[in-house]
Formats: C-alpha cells, sequence, structure tokens
C-alpha cells in the first residue's frame, strides 16, 4: 500500500501550518480553539469558498486575529443551543472580505449540524494529523507527550465538538495513503451525529409508515429507520421515537435551523429535534 511521510504530510499543508503557528505563536490564542478555528476554515473551503486559508497569508497578523474572532463567534453560533440572533449585515464582514464572498451567520445556522459533524471530522482527520509539532512548542510545560499517550490539549474533549487525539510520530513515520492522503472528508457520519428524536400527541397514534411517508415527501429517500418507543403495555400509543437518516444534511433540511420543527401528517402532530445521546 502506498504511503506518506509526516514530512510530506507538512509539506503539502505548509499553508495551514502556517496560519495555524500564527494563530498559536504570534497572536498567542488558545491553541484548542485555534484548531477548532482552522477545522471551520476547511470546512468552508470544502463548501467550496476556495483557498479560504491560503487567502490569510497575507493578512497582517490584527487583521488575521480579526477573521479568527469571527471563526470564533461561528464556532460560538454553533455551541448555543438557544435560537442565536444574528447582527446587521450577517455578523461576518471581514470573513466576507477576505474569501471575496459575502457570507453569514446565517449559513452556519441553517446547517448547523452539517457543519458540527465536517468540522469534528476535519478536526480529527487533518488537524490532529499536522499540527502536532507546533503544538508540543505552545503547550510545553502545560502537557507532555508520555510514550504513546496523545498530546493533551485544554479544551477537549469540546462539549460539542468532542475530543481529538493526537500523537507524536517520527518525522519519516509513514501514513497510509488509500485516496491521495490516506482519509476522506466524506466519510461516513457516526449514526448519532444523524439521529432524530420525535414526539407525538397523547391519544393521536402516528404510525412507522406516516412518519417515513411524511419525511421522505420533505427530503426525499432520507430515513433508514424508525425507532418507535417500546411500551410495556401492547394496547399504549408510542408517545416518541429516533429517526436515523442518512445524511446529517437531512437533519439540517428538517429543521431549518429551528432547534424543534413541527409537522403534521394526517391530521396529527409531529415534533421533531436533533437527537442528543444522554448517558
Amino acid at each position: 500500500m502506498a504511503s506518506i511521510t509526516v514530512d510530506q504530510l507538512h509539506a503539502y499543508h505548509a499553508i495551514d501550518r502556517e496560519v495555524f503557528s500564527r494563530l498559536v505563536i504570534n497572536l498567542k490564542r488558545n491553541p484548542a480553539e485555534s484548531l477548532l478555528v482552522i477545522a471551520v476554515w476547511l470546512w468552508l473551503e470544502d463548501k467550496r469558498y476556495p483557498n479560504v486559508i491560503a487567502k490569510m497569508t497575507s493578512l497582517a497578523d490584527t487583521v488575521l486575529n480579526i477573521v479568527a474572532n469571527e471563526a470564533a463567534l461561528c464556532l460560538n453560533f454553533l455551541e448555543s443551543t438557544n435560537l442565536p440572533i444574528i447582527p446587521n449585515g450577517g455578523g461576518l464582514p471581514f470573513t466576507s472580505i477576505v474569501i471575496g464572498k459575502d457570507i453569514s451567520l446565517e449559513m452556519f445556522l441553517q446547517n448547523k449540524f452539517t457543519a458540527i459533524s465536517r468540522i469534528k471530522n476535519f478536526l480529527n482527520t487533518v488537524c490532529a494529523r499536522i499540527f502536532t509539532d507546533i503544538l508540543q512548542c505552545v503547550l510545553a510545560g502545560t502537557s507532555q507527550l508520555i510514550g504513546n499517550q496523545p498530546l493533551v490539549v485544554p479544551g477537549f474533549p469540546h462539549p460539542v465538538f468532542g475530543d481529538v487525539t493526537i500523537l507524536a510520530r517520527s518525522i519519516d513515520n509513514d501514513f497510509p495513503a488509500g485516496g491521495l492522503w490516506g482519509w476522506d472528508p466524506a466519510l461516513t457520519v457516526p449514526e448519532n451525529d444523524r439521529t432524530m428524536f420525535l414526539t407525538f400527541s397523547r391519544g393521536f397514534p402516528v404510525t412507522n409508515e406516516e412518519v417515513t411517508e411524511l419525511f421522505t415527501s420533505i427530503c426525499g429517500d432520507c430515513v433508514v429507520n424508525v425507532q418507535m418507543q417500546e411500551n410495556s403495555q401492547s394496547n399504549e400509543q408510542p408517545l416518541y421515537a429516533k429517526m436515523i437518516m442518512r445524511t446529517v444534511t437531512a437533519v439540517d433540511q428538517v429543521l431549518c435551523g429551528r432547534r424543534v420543527a413541527k409537522f403534521r401528517i394526517n391530521g396529527k402532530h409531529i415534533w421533531a429535534r436533533k437527537y442528543e445521546r444522554r448517558e
């Protein structure tokens, strides 16, 4: 199997590494937040905002700091459990100027769960591999790599974006290079990330078939499985269900930026929200 070395990986991501270094060394920004800021910009590039990070290299540190603050604002929006208020003009004026296209916090709100999923993916497949040596420098004295244990980055696990595993590798260490660099940003999203929680009105029993029919009419062939509440009495109606979607994009299509969305089928109401696993 073809492979690449850490040195080759660093060369390929030289621009990303330059900007990250400026964030955490020149500007002394929080390392955990800076990892997520880079992941936000990688996601924007994935959404066809080309060369976002490359455009940062020509910015003065003061301007880079402002654009990074706007990316941090995007992260705060994604973390919010309430419906946030979008400032006049969209809230991202400097980012819009730098990338040469209008961009608004509204886009993050409308694609909330897609954004969270993709940012987590870039955090763990790209950022976790290309910034290890830089993080070791800035975290010296606060965190050390012991044996094969991952580097501890204060701020992780994150309440929304989860944990990140960062391992030290020698410069000639090989990565398997399936595809181009051995990872695929379109890897299957974990089931919990694309699961919704549905509730129903007592006295108006909803069937599995009605649930599937309703959400198929909204976003096509999007439903993998509907798990209705299991009742101890066979004659009791289910009052809730878990619905597993094919993609996290379908979750955003259903919610349209809302925390809870209300639907109606055959005179019965269904409330939908993102599923949150509770221990």
